[in-house]
């Protein structure tokens, strides 16, 4: 019994991941165009979930089959908003429609919508001051509460 759980786990976190690659390849083609800095973001932060190279670029072809999922945790909530923010900003252009789906994915993640944008602002500015995902949290805090 232990073993199906530890397997229905893992493929549990693998689609979460797999969610979490859809939104940053939505988020990275917003502007009509998929540079390569984004598509190295992406295959870094697939790697850094366990996603295969070859799993990548089944949803880079077809991402139709990838459910959206909220993660659960609080902390994979704002690492997930964190990449997706990375990616608007990876090519040094933040587009309008960047900026609306990360302030949408803030929203979805549960952050409140009178916050989204100042969240997403926020992190914009720790990325850009070279702060990693755990430290920005914590400079977050107060917004992430809300």
């Amino acid at each position: 019994m232990k073993l199906k759980r530890i397997l229905k786990f893992l493929q549990k976190e693998d689609e979460a991941a797999k969610s979490h690659i859809k939104n940053l390849i939505t988020v990275a083609i917003a502007d009509g165009k998929f540079k390569d800095e984004e598509f190295e973001l992406i295959r870094l932060i697939a790697k850094k979930n366990n996603i295969a190279e070859s799993q990548l670029q089944e949803i880079l072809k077809d991402s139709q089959g990838v459910e959206f999922e909220i993660p659960k945790d609080k902390n994979k909530k704002f690492y997930q908003l964190y990449d997706l923010v990375h990616m608007m900003i990876v090519d040094q252009v933040i587009h309008d429609k960047e900026q609306k789906f990360c302030n949408l994915f803030a929203v979805k993640f549960g952050y409140s919508k009178e916050h989204a944008e100042e969240l997403v602002e926020s992190i914009v500015y720790n990325i850009i001051n070279g702060q990693k995902p755990k430290e920005a949290m914590n400079r977050v805090a107060r917004l992430l509460n809300h």
